[in-house]
């Protein structure tokens, strides 16, 4: 069985084999074989060619690593753990902000805290001019999910869906900027996710808590790690499934 992953991510960062072969120091025939006989390459190898084509070990070999080294790398990627969202400095949002050059990806239902920062638009709208993709993802205000997650944190009806549309009405206008993707979701929201390049912001929600009352994790992607992985790819699911027309 190929290795059809590693095969598309050479294809997508324009390398062939030749190429491989001299960044990696291997013969052709070597790297030919971890694409078509989906050899596992020597972990120097895994990543000198995960950097290359910038993804992660796990992504291009998920069975290159056992179990409980995969634990142990997930807790390396773990940069710390907050009991509340609110809990996190305004430095660290900014400067995750400001640091931020080549994807920014949120998903959240509201994100009214990230939306009213005056800060938020202006450096988007900068950052996409130097080349930073943003893909943003928002509940629909209409959608049932809204009404149920007002209920689900004990507030009034209406409420969740009212901060979704105060947001959009920050957040809307950055959707007409080359470099920006805006879509609207309908889904459970488990966890919202704030990707900044190979760091994130993951707010763990908790039934009967608003947001920013439940737990949040600071993590920074590992070439080896899963648990960033994890979550974009759940991000992108819910990208896949969202609509660009509210």
């Amino acid at each position: 069985m190929a290795n059809e992953r590693l095969r598309n991510a050479l294809q997508q960062a324009g390398l062939d084999i030749a190429a491989v072969a001299v960044e990696t120091g291997v013969e052709p025939k070597t790297v030919e074989r971890w694409i078509t006989k989906a050899r596992t390459p020597y972990p120097r190898h895994r990543h000198k060619v995960a950097a290359l084509v910038q993804e992660t070990e796990n992504y291009l070999w998920p069975d290159a690593l056992a179990p409980e080294k995969k634990a142990e790398v997930a807790e390396s990627e773990v940069l710390k753990v907050y009991p509340h969202r609110s809990s996190i400095p305004s430095e660290l949002w900014k400067r995750l902000l400001s640091a931020t050059c080549e994807r920014l990806d949120i998903l959240v239902l509201a994100g009214l805290f990230l939306a009213e920062e005056p800060d938020f638009t202006r450096v988007v709208r900068k950052k996409t001019r130097d080349g930073l993709k943003v893909r943003l993802l928002f509940g629909r205000p209409e959608a049932p999910e809204a009404g149920k997650r007002s209920a689900e944190e004990r507030l009034a009806e209406g409420t969740v869906a009212s901060r979704i549309s105060n947001a959009l009405a920050l957040i809307e206008p950055l959707g007409g900027i080359d470099g920006v993707e805006l879509r609207y979701h309908d889904t459970t929201l488990y966890n919202s996710v704030f990707r900044f390049d190979n760091e994130m912001i993951v707010n763990m929600h908790a039934y009967g808590l608003p947001g920013a009352y439940a737990p949040a994790m600071h993590l920074r992607q590992l070439p080896a790690g899963d648990l960033f992985e994890t979550y974009m790819t759940s991000f992108e699911h819910v990208w896949q499934n969202a609509s660009m027309e509210r």
